[in-house]
């Protein structure tokens, strides 16, 4: 059975909702999957997962949240090589600058990126949900 962390921080609920998505992707797939804050995970933790889910939103100038996402990703990041992940978020403005900065950055810390990333305007529509899901189960 595949262990998935999904990692996730949201401020409005818009990415919250996401990760469930996310969640219940790599469930339906037969995953165990544990669904955390950034407080809640680090480096030492990446070894314990098969794949990892990162989901933030656009923050500021199209950025991950600075306070607690920037910096468990910044922890993290140099221990992802060879690791399949996924990323997903929300935003409000913007055209998706952050996640292909995000994106750029995860590739070169070696992760095996096992999907293209999800972002989605505002809340999951029911397109964005079964997109979330399918982010999920690419994991497995």
């Amino acid at each position: 059975m595949s262990k998935i962390a999904v990692v996730f921080w949201s401020g409005t609920g818009n990415t919250e909702a996401m990760a469930n998505a996310v969640a219940a992707g790599a469930q339906e797939k037969g995953a165990e999957v544990t669904v955390m804050g950034p407080s809640d995970f680090g480096a030492a933790a990446v070894a314990g997962y098969d794949g990892i889910a990162f989901g933030c939103p656009s923050m500021g100038v199209e950025q991950l949240e600075e306070a607690d996402f920037q910096p468990m990703w910044d922890e993290v990041k140099g221990e992802l090589s060879g690791k399949k992940v996924v990323l997903f978020g929300s935003y409000g403005w913007g055209d998706g600058e952050w996640m292909r900065t995000w994106e750029d950055e995860a590739k070169g810390a070696g992760a095996v990126l096992a999907a293209d990333c999800v972002i989605v305007n505002g809340a999951p529509d029911d397109e964005g949900e079964a997109n979330c899901k399918a982010l999920g189960a690419a994991l497995i």
